[in-house]
């Protein structure tokens, strides 16, 4: 099941925009001081590159994913979630004419 909302946090109403607007986040803040962000992106295909390692909750739409060394796209969907290591890169894809990917970040 994904997660519909998140209760007690703050928000940074500063949008992060990235790829000319193909993905727009923005960062919450637990009261523990974990630290998340929440986004969507636009059909397209990003590589984005992670300090920390990231898992990646899909809350609506799918995409697709490749992490580095993988030659293989794996799809993820509401509900669904996938790890990503830190220091790499991945690479999602959002295909044309789909709903646009929604998604929470969680960082490790």
């Amino acid at each position: 099941m994904s997660t519909d909302k998140i209760d007690g946090v703050a928000v940074t109403t500063k949008a992060n925009v990235y790829f000319d607007g193909k993905c727009v986040s923005h960062g919450i803040t637990f009261p523990d001081g974990t630290k998340k962000s929440v986004g969507v992106i636009l059909p397209a295909t990003l590589t984005f590159n992670t300090g920390a390692p990231e898992i990646m909750e899909c809350v609506a739409g799918a995409c697709e994913y490749k992490l580095a060394g993988s030659d293989a796209w794996v799809q993820s969907a509401a509900g669904e979630k996938f790890s990503v290591p830190g220091n790499a890169a991945f690479e999602i894809r959002v295909a044309q004419g789909y709903e646009a990917y929604h998604y929470i970040c969680h960082f490790g």
